[in-house]
């Protein structure tokens, strides 16, 4: 018996639909249906601190005592409760009369688009996810269901997932890597069953001419959408394979081409076992790209297809999505490695015509198979994820946009860009989400429309009370966070006085608290800020006026140098010298991230231009009324309104052809907007009051990102831009 079956019989009979709630992850976004989960078991509910069984209904009703239970279903107050969000629940999924897509696009109610990701950050109970890749899949298949959008979406089931962070203060503030195996008994995952014979389902995939590597099949139910999850871990593998898809990102070159092999051809052939047969393949980054191969070889074998016509036919079904603006993020895989994988393949296609698929050469030794070439030649459409990236991958890839120029004179298609948007009932906080709908409890139908926003604010609905005073209980449920953390380490004998001064013990709620949280590339720059150390000392240190700042991120496990950069901080953040203003967050996560994008008074984003192809932090923190403080890099040009929505660092774009001098000039610039404008700002009301101009630039930051920035905006784009008109092909 499954544990989705030995929870039905658990559960009394009218409490019985949780079960079917919590494997649903339509929960992760809904408030109501959040708290529900919480008010069952409160201490439960909080009492597993991090990881993936914190906030997790699947966990919570594998645990829960029989007796709440039974005290529960006899509570009114609590079945009144249950009984609206499962009214909401059946109106949501259920209902098909009024969804978006259906009312748009009735001539393309039998199509099917097919989304392939490497990773989906949905919730922290699924840890499938590294970073912002991964969240923008997350994303995209969340709005996909609220618009009705026939979206199914295939990635991995990891073992481990990405790693938990630990900050060793008996390493001088060295991140260290900590991997656990997932049990998958607590996770919203269910067995799928292959149609014809009613057992779990498995696809298979051939390594070197070898033996087959066989993948079993879940599935995850995102709102309206399944997302299928590709699984070696298996009795059927020999040892070495059965830890192909252990690890997030983890290995070395050949370890990401075998997991990429497994991606494109097992996703191909799992649709095909399903019998669902897409319109569009939707190619979320190079790491799908083997799947135009597999269809090709499937059209030349099964349909008795010239390669030249195989091809043409992927093309004109496929959309493939670039969020790399630099050549070192792109997978490129030696063509010796890819001789040893492909010899079936090679002999369908012909082993020229396989290789020039995916050829391209950076330059400076940056040859190879490239998997975004190979995107790019098999796809009909191409987009970037914001204007600037669009005009940086246009440059990275001009050869290539030229053959296809000079190949496809007639139906050739340039890269296009869809700015990347977000999620807003996922990250919008519990707080403003109360505040809109108190003035109005449609916001989210309307969310992606500024007019909508504009009337409210000029009906005086929403006043500028009532913003400060929202934005202060988010301020709260973040530094609740920090105190938490170290009440939890000291009850659990992990406290360290030290580490509790790097946690942000000392941090005051009422003092401008600055933001910056994402993974720690170089690029990123996440210690610019310690540029100039003295000028730094005198801001933090104002007795009038003072700031702290809060990071938190990881390090990829192989990245010292981004180590290194956190090593930096932590050091800082426990230097008396600085007053205690600056803090880390240990263990960067989905929990830890939505608490500061919506408890931050700035959001600091300063990357090296153009390296940021679009970049998601900032939009979710204007969502919840955050002025923006960032390089002018991925989606911020398109958004910036100079002291209005927030501020541009080195807003004349000036650069410098070496690194330090660039970094120099960038921190000046950080330094003077804060000393000039920032802090000044921030602080300028009379005892008593609230700061009334501050108010103004929160606003604006708002009503001009929230509608505009949106996961709904951006699917209504992929929409309208590509999926129909591939479909129409």
């Amino acid at each position: 018996m499954n544990i989705k079956d030995q929870l039905y019989q658990k559960i009394p009979d009218n409490l019985k639909n949780l079960v079917d709630l919590a494997y649903n992850l339509w929960w992760s976004y809904q408030p109501d249906a959040r708290e529900l989960f919480q008010n069952l078991d409160p201490p439960l509910w909080f009492s597993t601190g991090s990881g993936y069984t914190r906030h997790n209904p699947v966990y919570m009703l594998r645990n829960i005592t029989p007796k709440r239970l039974e005290k529960m279903s006899n509570s009114k107050k609590f079945m009144k409760r249950y009984e609206k969000v499962m009214n909401h629940y059946n109106s949501e999924i259920m209902a098909n009369n009024d969804l978006w897509w259906n009312t748009e696009f009735p001539k393309h109610l039998d199509k099917i688009i097919a989304y392939l990701s490497m990773e989906y950050g949905l919730h922290g109970s699924l840890p499938i996810y590294s970073g912002g890749l991964g969240v923008l899949a997350g994303d995209h298949i969340k709005e996909a269901s609220d618009l009705g959008i026939p979206i199914v979406a295939v990635g991995f089931l990891y073992q481990e997932g990405y790693f938990d962070q630990r900050i060793s203060a008996s390493r001088n503030g060295w991140q260290e890597e900590l991997f656990r195996e997932h049990d998958f008994n607590d996770l919203p995952i269910q067995e799928v069953l292959d149609p014809k014979t009613n057992t779990p389902l498995i696809v298979s995939v051939n390594f070197k001419d070898e033996m087959d590597v066989n993948v079993k099949v879940w599935r995850v139910d995102v709102g309206r959408v399944p997302l299928y999850l590709l699984d070696s871990n298996i009795e059927e593998n020999v040892p070495w394979y059965r830890d192909l898809t252990d690890r997030l990102y983890g290995g070395g070159s050949e370890l990401r081409l075998q997991q990429e092999i497994i991606l494109g051809y097992c996703s191909v052939r799992l649709l095909d076992k399903l019998g669902i047969n897409p319109t569009i393949y939707h190619l979320n980054e190079g790491h799908c790209s083997f799947s135009s191969i597999e269809r090709i070889r499937k059209l030349i074998t099964d349909e008795n297809m010239e390669f030249k016509d195989a091809l043409e036919v992927i093309r004109h079904s496929t959309l493939f999505t670039t969020h790399t603006p630099v050549p070192a993020g792109h997978d490129v895989f030696d063509f010796g490695l890819i001789n040893a994988y492909f010899n079936e393949s090679m002999q369908t296609l012909g082993k020229d015509n396989f290789c020039s698929l995916g050829a391209y050469d950076f330059g400076h030794g940056g040859g190879g198979f490239n998997m975004t070439a190979l995107g790019l030649r098999t796809s009909l459409y191409h987009n970037a994820v914001a204007r600037l990236h669009r005009e940086t991958s246009d440059e990275m890839f001009k050869p290539l946009f030229s053959e296809l120029k000079s190949k496809y004179s007639e139906s050739y298609n340039p890269l296009e860009y869809v700015t990347n948007g977000t999620h807003v009932p996922s990250f919008v906080g519990r707080p403003n989400q109360e505040l809109f709908s108190l003035i109005n409890e449609n916001w989210i139908k309307n969310h992606d429309d500024p007019m909508f926003w504009k009337n409210n604010y000029d009906s005086h609905t929403l006043t500028d009370y009532h913003i400060w005073e929202y934005h202060k209980r988010c301020k709260t449920r973040l530094f609740r966070l920090i105190r938490e953390t170290a009440r939890k380490n000291r009850q659990n004998g992990l406290w360290d006085t030290e580490l509790a001064l790097v946690n942000g013990a000392l941090l005051d709620p009422d003092v401008l608290t600055i933001g910056f949280a994402r993974r720690f590339a170089t690029y990123k720059r996440a210690n610019l800020i310690f540029t100039d150390l003295d000028r730094l000392k005198r801001i933090v240190n104002d007795p009038y006026h003072p700031v702290q700042f809060i990071f938190a991120g990881k390090a990829h496990p192989r990245d010292d140098a981004g180590k290194h950069i956190i090593q930096q901080i932590y050091n800082y953040a426990r230097n008396p010298e600085l007053g205690y203003r600056i803090a880390f967050l240990e263990n960067y996560d989905l929990i830890i991230a939505k608490l500061m994008l919506q408890g931050c008074d700035v959001w600091l984003n300063n990357p090296v231009r153009p390296n940021e192809a679009s970049g998601t932090s900032g939009m979710k923190a204007s969502m919840n009324f955050l002025p923006n403080f960032s390089i002018l890099d991925g989606w911020w040009p398109e958004a910036h309104q100079e002291d209005q929505n927030g501020w541009a660092i080195n807003s004349e774009n000036i650069t410098y052809p070496h690194r330090g001098a660039q970094d120099w000039n960038d921190a000046k610039s950080i330094y003077d907007l804060l000393e000039t404008k920032i802090i000044p700002l921030y602080y300028d009301f009379e005892p008593g009051e609230i700061p009334f101009n501050w108010i103004q630039v929160m606003r604006q930051a708002h009503l001009s990102v929230l509608p505009q920035f949106s996961a709904r905006r951006m699917l209504k784009d992929y929409s309208n831009k590509l999926y129909v008109k591939l479909m129409e092909k």
